[in-house]
């Protein structure tokens, strides 16, 4: 196992959530935004982009519509659902990286309706009601409390809206098995070697640590959401959940 560094999260986590303090997790986000992006590729065996299409095309959302994207990090996810928005959308990007929400900003200043806030997934900065989407890419696993982080997630979405979440998992098929050594021994040692060894140890174990997607899908139902489904992508190597926020039903009559 990657030796912890002393300022790197446990990562250690139950069916209910990470163990790692809010404070913890933003400041080794704070530490590793310069190389999150090239590390994203390489620990994903360069599927990322295509796991993170399939998340945005599960949102349904249309031209014109509100997007929010949360521990949007880089926000590259943000970006992607701010496009399919167009023309008339707009997009809001949180996350509790003031590093991340740099990077954000940076790169892509200028487009119009796309804004990147500092937020806590767990209080999030959002009227009720106010999206069509939301959505939260390998984030989740980094929270205090899975069943807020929905909850809060679910709070933000219209009725008839959809929470799709995207999320590194343990595998499966023995194909995927293959995917997941290499997250395993050679992740961990690419960190290492970009300078970022505690961070991406706190990765691996982070995922070793989080429910399995049947309990997932439990916590998002026991949050409200409807018409929860999940799928596996590259043989399991990530999970995509996605929910529904209930309709409004008309009250009971009273005569």
């Amino acid at each position: 196992m990657t030796p912890i560094d002393d300022d790197a999260p446990s990562g250690r986590a139950t069916d209910r959530g990470n163990a790692a303090s809010t404070a913890e997790v933003r400041a080794m986000f704070d530490k590793i935004a310069r190389v999150y992006d090239p590390m994203n590729l390489v620990i994903s065996a360069f599927q990322e982009p295509r796991w993170r299409k399939r998340a945005v095309d599960l949102t349904g959302v249309r031209p014109g519509g509100r997007s929010l994207d949360v521990a949007t990090g880089t926000g590259k996810v943000a970006a992607d659902l701010h496009e399919r928005a167009q023309p008339g959308g707009s997009t809001l990007g949180v996350d509790i990286s003031p590093a991340m929400i740099g990077v954000a900003k940076r790169r892509f200043d200028g487009r119009e309706g796309l804004e990147f806030v500092v937020g806590d997934a767990l209080a999030l900065p959002t009227e009720d009601g106010t999206f069509d989407a939301a959505t939260i890419a390998f984030g989740m696993r980094n929270l205090p409390d899975y069943g807020k982080g929905f909850g809060e997630l679910a709070r933000s979405v219209r009725p008839g809206g959809r929470v799709v979440c995207l999320e590194i998992a343990r595998p499966r098929s023995r194909v995927a098995r293959v995917l997941q050594f290499w997250f395993d021994k050679i992740v961990p040692i690419v960190g290492r070697v970009a300078g970022q060894g505690g961070a991406y140890g706190y990765l691996v174990r982070s995922v070793k640590g989080y429910p399995d997607p049947d309990r997932i899908a439990e916590i998002m139902r026991e949050v409200g959401l409807e018409s929860v489904s999940w799928q596996p992508m590259s043989g399991g190597i990530v999970t995509l959940h996605v929910g529904t926020v209930p309709e409004l039903r008309p009250a009971p009559s009273l005569e």
